[in-house]
């Protein structure tokens, strides 16, 4: 297949790639800057609203996952970078493949769990309905912006992404200084639920959902055993034989990241991926237990 993929260089994008590439797929990374003569990429820039429209023809799917990174302190400015990278990048998008002389097939369009909003301890699906925060909003509007592709008859998928898992970036390898030296612990009141997934499994899930023709919409993109932050800190201090009792305050995590990321960080979805189990999808770490030890295991010593 030739896919294009927005974000191909981020954590997720950079191991999409690769292992679309093992499968013998033509990638055409989206980049923002010009494209060189034979180079088989597209060049876009969301921030102005250009698209080469011409270099996506003949794509036989399109994975979209830019978008501003949410970690770091919410300012004002920070806050609107989030929203447009995702909300005005997907319409761009979407309405330069509802253009095309041959429309992909299929769009996966990243999305996130934060479109649930703060539930406490309540267990959402795909059928749940949306909170009311910053994330939620943009959310909600991020998926909407993929309505030009669906009129233009291409399968949109609604990837709602949970908490990715792995050592080469994201939450879990800014929590691991801390950890390993025993200074790790729950974040605010540690009752908020973590929905995860390591970094394989949403991969392999990608895949799946470019092979399974009858999934449309929103798909949660977790592992079936959400947990509470409190109790992924005591995991996580287990597997790495370190304590994990040093609370992270919340006044804290506002002297950090301001008011409103320090929300977000307090706040939690317990979410089931219900669509991905109906279709099929075997994971490969269901327990955040045996995910950690795989993530966290020594390499093996060169023989």
């Amino acid at each position: 297949m030739k896919i294009g993929v927005s974000g191909s260089t981020g954590l997720i994008g950079s191991a999409l790639t690769r292992a679309l590439n093992r499968r013998d797929d033509e990638v055409l990374p989206l980049v923002r800057r010009r494209v060189s003569p034979g180079e088989r990429a597209v060049s876009w820039d969301p921030e102005r609203g250009t698209i080469d429209r011409a270099g996506l023809e003949g794509a036989d799917a399109v994975i979209h996952l830019a978008g501003e990174n949410v970690f770091g302190r919410w300012s004002p400015a920070k806050k609107q970078r989030i929203y447009d990278s995702r909300v005005k990048g997907t319409r761009l998008l979407c309405d330069a493949l509802a253009g095309l002389q041959r429309p992909p097939a299929t769009l996966l369009a990243a999305s996130a769990i934060g479109y649930y909003g703060d539930r406490g301890d309540e267990t959402v699906t795909e059928e749940s309905a949306p909170g009311e925060d910053f994330l939620a909003h943009v959310s909600r509007d991020w998926e909407a912006a993929t309505a030009p592709a669906t009129r233009a008859g291409i399968r949109v998928v609604n990837m709602r992404i949970g908490v990715v898992l792995t050592t080469s970036g994201g939450a879990l390898a800014k929590m691991l200084p801390a950890f390993r030296l025993g200074l790790g612990g729950p974040v605010g009141s540690g009752n908020q639920y973590l929905s995860w997934i390591v970094l394989d499994d949403i991969i392999n899930a990608m895949l799946h959902l470019l092979n399974t023709h009858n999934l449309v919409g929103p798909v949660n993109m977790t592992a079936p055993t959400p947990l509470t932050n409190r109790d992924f800190a005591k995991t996580l201090g287990k597997v790495l034989g370190r304590p994990a009792v040093v609370t992270v305050p919340a006044f804290a995590l506002r002297m950090a990241f301001g008011t409103a990321g320090a929300a977000m960080l307090q706040s939690g979805q317990r979410v089931l991926p219900a669509r991905l189990l109906a279709s099929g999808f075997d994971f490969s770490f269901k327990e955040v237990e045996p995910a950690l030890r795989h993530l966290l295991a020594p390499p093996e010593r060169a023989r």
